[in-house]
């Protein structure tokens, strides 16, 4: 349907070349804008294959600003996030892989992907809704994790790319698919704005079915640039605008509870590094191997736009603020990375990325005080979430 209105649209252009309808037709026939050329060095060869009838690809946005992502249809995995360090020197500042094979069988399936039907932890995979109980796949321990083995992030999207900024992704994930209930039409867009280096991320989500969507992405990222030889996060500076946070079992599952930041290694309320209080004994800091905890943001209102974290490198001075229109924000700080190759030979060890996952809060359908998680027929789920890049000044 967009691919049709864009060729209807140029088609009435008077003063479109019959070139320029003939070039960009091709572009929507094929999904994507021309690859040559780019930051990253990644080749799409590299990233074309046909799985059970559906073609990976790859996909680069650039903006008025020389910022550039690569990214693929398959999971929607982000592949790399070109921006300049305070000497205007560019790098990848995100975990990612240089060919599609790499990223089917990474030894992390997450990398950087697209996370649904439900992120984070459901446990031991089981939910009630409206009186049916429902089993999702286990993947995790004793619970399942982000939609399960063959979630989101394993699948090939349908994908156009209407313009050189912007990527639209399109999933319908079947009624039963990895237990979840109801046929989930998902649209999903990664757009560069053009005045500033920011990463848009839209969601858009509806369900002939009751059921239950927490979708996020789940970037790795590393600010330093991934090809840094030590790499770590650790010197990182994060700031998290939230006043709670919520702990977790041994199995990294919410008690319930939702608890002050305010005099634990939690807080990240006013600036500290990721190292400065990582291995204290602290019982949660011990249940995660680190950080890997869902902070209740500030807001004054539910579903509003707002500033969740901060992140500043402090060598290349490279920062990163992330907005959303969540109620929660995970802090993962790469705790079970394990030193496998990533692109162009870089190696991605734990503590060498760090995450911040917008979401609603985990194992929600099993806590019923918790903002609910549930989408009706006739209703939309949406979201936005917002990477913005620069500079300290």
């Amino acid at each position: 349907m967009f691919a049709t209105f864009i060729r209807n649209y140029l088609g009435e252009q008077k003063n479109f070349s019959l070139f320029a309808i003939k070039l960009i037709n091709t572009m929507l026939m094929t999904g994507t804008i021309p690859t040559e050329n780019n930051l990253s060095g990644l080749d799409r060869k590299d990233f074309q294959k046909n799985i059970n009838n559906q073609q990976t690809d790859l996909y680069i946005l650039k903006n008025a600003q020389g910022m550039e992502v690569a990214v693929t249809n398959y999971g929607c995995a982000i592949l790399s996030i070109m921006v300049p360090d305070k000497n205007g020197k560019y790098a990848n500042v995100i975990l990612g892989h240089d060919s599609i094979d790499h990223v089917i069988n990474s030894p992390e399936p997450f990398l950087s992907t697209t996370i649904g039907r439900y992120g984070n932890r459901v446990a031991k995979g089981k939910f009630t809704l409206y009186g049916e109980e429902h089993q999702l796949t286990i993947n995790n321990g004793p619970n399942s994790l982000h939609g399960g083995p063959t979630g989101f992030h394993a699948r090939v999207w349908e994908a156009v790319q209407p313009d050189p900024s912007t990527v639209i992704f399109n999933y319908t994930s079947a009624d039963g698919e990895e237990g979840f209930p109801g046929n989930l039409e998902v649209e999903m867009t990664y757009r560069l704005e053009d005045e500033t280096n920011a990463l848009v991320i839209e969601y858009r989500a509806t369900t002939d079915k009751a059921t239950v969507v927490n979708l996020t992405n789940h970037g790795f990222f590393n600010l330093a640039g991934i090809s840094n030889s030590s790499p770590t996060v650790l010197n990182n500076i994060v700031t998290i605008n939230a006043d709670f946070y919520m702990p977790i079992d041994e199995v990294s599952i919410p008690t319930g509870e939702i608890l002050k930041v305010e005099g634990t290694p939690m807080d990240f309320r006013t600036p500290h590094t990721v190292g400065e209080r990582i291995d204290d004994k602290f019982q949660q800091l011990v249940n995660g191997a680190g950080y890997d905890h869902c902070y209740v943001l500030n807001k004054t209102e539910s579903g509003e736009l707002t500033l969740a974290a901060t992140c500043t490198e402090p060598e290349s001075g490279r920062t990163m603020e992330v907005y959303t229109t969540e109620n929660g924000v995970q802090l993962y700080t790469g705790n079970w990375l394990n030193g496998f190759a990533g692109a162009h030979g870089a190696t991605f060890p734990a503590r060498s990325a760090i995450c911040f996952e917008a979401q609603c809060f985990p194992d929600t359908p099993n806590k019923p005080h918790f903002p609910s998680a549930v989408l009706l027929p006739g209703d939309e789920y949406q979201q936005v979430t917002i990477y913005k890049f620069g500079v300290e000044k």
